[in-house]
C-alpha cells in the first residue's frame, strides 16, 4: 500500500561556516578596542576637568565644593558650556537625547566632535546622566564611517552592531551585558542563521573592549553588600520593592513628555540648557551632593553604610535622583539614562531596608534597581544583569528573576522614556 504523504524531516535552521565567521575576527576586535579606548578616554578627560571645577576652583576661592551656592553656580554655568556646544558647533552635538537610546543612529563625522565635547561637560559639570547613549552613538559614527573605508565590502549592518556592543563591553566591564542586550535586540529583527553565528562578530567587539577598559581603567560594579542563602521573606521583599521601583521609574517616564514640552517652549539652546542647569542646582540643594553626577561612586558611597541615613533621606534622593534625570533628560544635556537610574533604585533599596529593617539591604538594592531599570530602559535582560551584577552572589539572582515577572507586568505595554522627533512617547 502506498502512503499518500510522507513524513517531512523537522526544520533546521543552517549554521554559518567557519570560515565565513573567521574574517569578522579583525574588526570585531579592532571597533571593540576603539570603541574602548574612545569611552576612556572621555571619562577620564571629564575627570580631570571634574576635579578642577569641584575641588580645585572652588578650595583656590574659598568656598564649600559642594555648597548650595557652588553646586548651583557650576551647573548653570555647564548648561551654558553644552548650550554654545550645541548652538555654534557644528552638527549641533547631535539630535535631539530625549529622542535617542541604546541603540544609536548612525550620525555623520561633523556631528562627533560636538557630541563628545558636549558630553565631556555634562559628565565634568554634574547634570545626573551617563556617559553610555551619546559614547555609543559617537563609536558608531565613526566604526561605520571607517569601517566603510577599511572593509568596503563588510556589510554596513555590521559596524554599527560592533560598536555598540564594544561600547557596552567597555561600560560595564564584561561582554556578558553586550551579548545579553544584542540577542534583545536580535528578537525583534528578522535575522537568519543560528542565534551564536549572530553574536560571533557582536561577541568578540564585547570581549575586546571589556578587556581594554579593564585593563585601563579596571571597571567594579560590585558594591561589596554580602548575602547568603534567600529566604521567603528575602522574596516576598524583592517582589514588593521591585514593584515599587517600577512604579517610581514609571512616573518619571509619564512626567517625560510634559517636561520636555516646557524646555522646548524656550526654543533656544542658550536658554534651554542653561534653564536645565539651575532646576538641576535647585535639586542638588534638596538632595545634596550624592545626588550629583552620573551616580557610580555615589552609589558605592551609600552602600558602604547602609545604616548611615535614615529612611526620610533615601526617600529624598531618590526622588531628587528621578527629578533630577528627568530633567537632564529633557532639556538637551547629552547622556544615558542607566546610570542615573541604578543610583535611584539603590537609593529606593535602602530606604526600604531603612524602613523594615527585615529587607536585606542586598535584597533591597538589587530588587530596586530591577524595577527602576525595567521602567527607564524597557529591555528585561540588561535590567536583570546590572541588578544581579551590584551584588556578587548567587543566590540574589532566583529572587530577581522572580522578582521582574510582576514589576514587567507593570511596565509592559506602556509608553517608553524615550520620545519621538515630534515629542510624542515611543511605546
Amino acid at each position: 500500500m502506498v502512503q499518500d504523504t510522507e513524513q517531512q524531516a523537522p526544520s533546521v535552521t543552517p549554521s554559518t561556516p567557519a570560515r565565513v565567521l573567521l574574517p569578522t575576527l579583525l574588526p570585531a576586535v579592532a571597533v571593540g578596542v576603539l570603541s574602548s579606548l574612545l569611552l576612556v578616554g572621555v571619562e577620564a578627560a571629564a575627570e580631570q576637568l571634574q576635579d578642577v571645577l569641584w575641588e580645585t576652583v572652588p578650595d583656590a576661592l574659598g568656598i564649600g565644593r559642594y555648597s548650595v551656592a557652588w553646586m548651583f553656580a557650576v551647573l548653570v554655568a555647564t548648561g551654558v558650556a553644552v548650550g554654545l556646544v550645541v548652538w555654534k558647533v557644528p552638527g549641533h552635538a547631535g539630535p535631539d537625547p530625549a529622542t535617542t537610546g541604546l541603540d544609536a543612529p548612525v550620525l555623520p563625522p561633523v556631528v562627533l566632535p560636538g557630541l563628545l565635547l558636549a558630553t565631556a561637560l555634562m559628565l565634568a559639570g554634574g547634570p545626573s546622566l551617563g556617559p553610555e547613549n551619546p559614547i555609543i552613538a559617537a563609536n558608531v559614527g565613526l566604526a561605520v564611517w571607517l569601517g566603510g573605508r577599511a572593509v568596503p565590502r563588510a556589510p554596513g549592518r555590521i559596524w554599527p552592531a560592533l560598536a555598540e556592543a564594544g561600547t557596552i563591553g567597555a561600560l560595564f566591564g564584561t561582554p556578558v551585558a553586550a551579548a545579553l542586550v544584542i540577542s534583545e535586540v536580535l528578537s525583534r529583527q528578522e535575522t537568519r542563521g543560528l542565534l551564536w553565528d549572530n553574536l560571533f562578530a557582536p561577541l568578540t567587539a564585547a570581549t575586546a573592549g571589556s578587556l581594554t577598559a579593564t585593563l585601563i581603567d579596571r571597571p567594579s560594579f560590585d558594591l561589596d553588600l554580602p548575602f547568603g542563602r534567600p529566604g521567603w521573606s528575602d522574596l516576598l521583599a524583592a517582589v514588593v520593592v521591585a514593584a515599587a521601583g517600577a512604579l517610581l521609574g514609571m512616573c518619571a517616564v509619564r512626567a517625560l513628555p510634559y517636561v520636555h514640552r516646557v524646555f522646548r517652549r524656550l526654543r533656544h539652546p542658550m536658554l534651554i540648557l542653561p534653564a536645565g542647569g539651575a532646576v538641576l542646582g535647585c535639586l542638588a540643594a534638596l538632595g545634596g551632593h550624592l545626588t550629583l553626577f552620573k551616580g557610580l561612586d555615589e552609589l558605592a558611597e551609600l552602600a558602604h553604610d547602609p545604616d548611615g541615613w535614615s529612611a526620610g533621606e533615601f526617600a529624598v534622593m531618590t526622588v531628587v535622583k528621578l527629578a533630577a534625570l528627568l530633567v537632564a533628560a529633557s532639556c538637551g544635556f547629552r547622556g544615558g539614562r542607566i546610570f542615573p537610574a541604578v543610583f535611584a533604585g539603590t537609593a529606593l533599596g535602602l530606604c526600604a531596608h531603612a524602613l523594615v529593617s527585615g529587607v536585606h539591604p542586598s535584597v533591597g538594592v538589587s530588587a530596586g534597581v530591577l524595577g527602576m531599570l525595567l521602567a527607564i530602559t524597557r529591555q528585561g535582560w540588561i535590567s536583570l544583569f546590572v541588578a544581579a551584577v551590584l551584588i556578587d552572589s548567587p543566590g540574589i539572582l532566583a529572587l530577581l528573576c522572580v522578582a521582574s515577572l510582576p514589576a514587567w507586568l507593570l511596565v509592559t505595554g506602556r509608553p517608553q522614556m524615550q520620545l519621538r522627533p515630534d515629542g510624542t512617547p515611543v511605546r
